[in-house]
């Protein structure tokens, strides 16, 4: 499908195409006209990018200059508050332009990130190495006890010095060259591995024939199918996409098929055209050298400095108290699969690509459990239902769906966020559930536009989405969710929850701009409702039949829900484990594959078990999410959801009072104090850590 939609496939024919063209405006270039102003996606062109680009990166010049250049004393009113508002122009262009990046990167779109790239990193080093502007920011700061400050805008001035400070704005200027110089390099870097792993992804297939294939389930047989049909190929095709994959993995009763998928996968983008391991290389030894340049030992202690956790150490400190237990219950489950193979008369060890499949083995003969059985309860509208319906009854907002509303994609569904009493607009929420070539691996939540106020004076609700790859329908058949993307969804929605129900009054402040290792609270505390018996029955219903699912099931599902923990931690606490390492490397002699081994070897990594995540496809630490020396603060802020869940267990998972302390301590506040403080006044004491062992049932 054709999305991103150009005059030129324009029916229209002589003077009048050539009027059309030259009447076209570039919609971001002033603010959308649309209902919420969602992004107008039917008049947004490809060559619209790079103008508004420039444009608003002109609209930030001046307006900066405007600050630096105010002859009054430098106070909260005339330089931290325009800070927040820069350029309109350039929030509008660059919310729209990363989400095509990460959602519709057409081979088309994909040309623009040469230019559009460093256009954005020279912008945002204009702003944030400005020795004048910086100044002006340091005299607030200096003086913000003394201007009569309220709380939060206090913090948003500190918050706003230690930014420019963290990005280099009180370095001398020779470190400041280095440091552009370094993150204009990294940056052409990660446009070349995001390149590099989507090229892999989509290059990868397994053509398997009928003899093959026995064990999966049809919903899976059916997509195969449909991919065979599109490449004009015979039998079934798989790819790397999760919904492919993962079957092959769990249920493909062929070895062969399920060593081809494994080890396509954990050899992804390590060789040939699309090969990330020079890549790697090479961002490894910038980062030392940039946190060189910004004062610090290595990478992991600058990007630990500025969050809850503080020190690499701390963070390897509180991961190896949850692996060491978890590879100690991995090597149980090892044992339970080696007996279930040696009892079936199987002459074989287990290796790493028999772990899903003889876990569902070992879980089906422990528990009775097959999740096939409980996979028709869960097509996604279903699953969608349950979720709005948990998000009602817990903070009292209701979804309603803007079926005229701009999106990008016919798949693309919007909805208007409204309080359920008062029918008070709080956010957009709109929602990408389905794979394609154009889109990266994965589940995210992000922002169009955040909660806050604006230059024109308004305070303006935010417009959130939510973008995974879950199971397509396939001919009569809905999508179908495996548990694992039913949890997902209750994840994003999660984070999406903490985005569209803030009420800090400054951007910078708003929803999800909190510390990194605090942000996943939130959407991992969100999936313990997706299968709690109690929203189950409301939601959970045969897709045939509707019926309700029934209480033998849900006690099968919850009674096995703590089963194979040990590999789920060990692969994530592994792969954490690895980005704190990378980030303390010290950048000479990088050998990517020679390093990993090395840290499996360091930390005790079963050989049935890799890392959740291997280099050449960790996008979250080489592709710039964000995440790098900071994976770990997935489990860092489980432990804070597993202390905070017991509360929940405690008082009832939907307790009025409770569900209303989690909105108002939680979800509101954004980034308006301190993290730690926010957790221990819901909480009621300090994180418990072993909360996290009692909840992963190794304790």
């Amino acid at each position: 499908m054709k999305v991103l939609r150009t005059l030129a496939a324009a029916t229209l024919i002589g003077a009048a195409s050539i009027t059309t063209a030259m009447a076209h405006e570039n919609p971001f270039l002033k603010p959308y006209a649309t209902q919420f102003e969602i992004p107008p996606y039917s008049q947004i062109e490809n060559s619209d990018f790079i103008a508004a680009i420039k444009a608003g990166i002109a609209e930030q010049d001046r307006n900066m200059e405007a600050i630096i250049k105010n002859p009054a004393a430098p106070d909260f009113d005339n330089t931290i508050l325009p800070l927040e508002n820069l350029s309109p122009i350039l929030e509008r262009v660059a919310s729209v332009y990363f989400h095509y990046d990460n959602a519709l990167n057409t081979p088309e779109f994909a040309k623009l990130a040469d230019e559009a790239i460093p256009l954005l990193n020279d912008a945002s080093n204009r702003v944030n190495l400005n020795d004048a502007l910086f100044d002006r920011i340091r005299k607030v700061y200096d003086r913000r006890d003394q201007l009569g400050l309220n709380p939060l805008q206090k913090r948003l001035v500190e918050k706003y010095y230690r930014q420019f400070a963290e990005q280099g704005a009180a370095l001398p200027a020779d470190r400041k060259k280095e440091l552009v110089r370094i993150n204009n390099e990294l940056s052409k870097l990660f446009i070349q591995y995001n390149k590099n792993l989507l090229g892999a992804t989509n290059s990868f297939y397994i053509v398997a024939g009928e003899d093959e294939v026995a064990g999966l389930p049809e919903s899976s047989l059916g997509t195969a199918r449909e991919e065979a049909r599109e490449r004009g190929l015979d039998g079934y095709v798989f790819t790397l996409h999760a919904p492919s994959r993962l079957p092959v993995l769990q249920s493909a009763e062929n070895r062969e098929l399920r060593r081809k998928m494994y080890e396509g996968y954990t050899t992804l983008a390590t060789s040939g055209e699309y090969n990330n391991l020079p890549v790697i290389e090479k961002i490894v030894a910038l980062r030392a050298e940039k946190a060189r340049v910004m004062g610090f030992d290595n990478f992991a202690q600058m990007m630990t400095s500025r969050v809850m956790a503080k020190t690499p150490e701390a963070a390897e400190n509180l991961l190896m108290q949850v692996f060491t237990p978890a590879v100690a219950r991995s090597a149980e489950e090892v044992a339970d699969m080696q007996a279930y193979v040696d009892a079936e008369g199987g002459n074989f060890k287990i290796a790493p690509w028999d772990y899903y499949y003889y876990a569902e083995k070992v879980k089906k003969q422990k528990y009775d459990f097959d999740e096939a059985e409980v996979r028709p309860y869960f097509s996604l509208e279903n699953v969608l239902k349950g979720l709005f319906e948990a998000s009602e009854r817990l903070y009292g907002i209701k979804m309603v769906e803007l079926p005229d509303a701009p999106k990008y994609m016919d798949e693309v569904t919007v909805y208007d966020v409204q309080d359920a009493k008062t029918g008070e607009h709080i956010s957009i929420f709109m929602t990408d559930y389905f794979p394609r070539a154009s889109k990266r691996q994965g589940a995210w939540m992000e922002e169009l536009q955040t909660a806050g106020l604006y230059g024109d004076g308004t305070m303006k609700r935010p417009i959130v989405y939510n973008v995974g790859n879950f199971t397509r329908p396939s001919g009569d058949t809905p999508a179908l969710l495996t548990l694992d993307e039913v949890e997902t969804t209750f994840h994003e929605f999660g984070h999406a929850l903490q985005g569209m129900l803030t009420r800090a009054p400054y951007k910078s402040l708003a929803g999800t701009h909190v510390d990194r290792d605090f942000v996943e609270m939130p959407s991992q505390m969100n999936e313990h409702f997706a299968f709690s018996p109690e929203l189950l029955k409301s939601y959970a219903r045969h897709y045939q039949t509707g019926e309700v699912i029934p209480d033998s099931l849900i006690t099968k599902l919850n009674n096995s829900a703590k089963f194979n923990q040990g590999f789920v931690t060990t692969e994530l606490a592994g792969a954490a484990l690895l980005d704190l390492a990378w980030g303390q490397h010290d950048g000479k002699n990088v050998d990517v594959l020679g390093f990993e081994k090395q840290v499996a070897d360091k930390i005790g990594m079963p050989a049935e078990i890799t890392f959740r995540y291997r280099s050449p496809y960790f996008k979250h630490i080489f592709g710039d999410d964000g995440y790098a020396s900071g994976y770990y603060t997935y489990l860092w802020s489980q432990v804070l959801e597993a202390d905070a869940w017991e509360l929940f267990e405690e008082k009832g998972i939907f307790d009025p009072e409770t569900a209303t302390r989690h909105k108002e301590i939680i979800l509101q506040p954004g980034d308006t104090e301190d993290a730690m403080v926010l957790f221990e006044r819901f909480r009621g004491h300090k994180p418990d850590a072993r909360a996290l062992l009692r909840l992963r049932g190794f304790e």
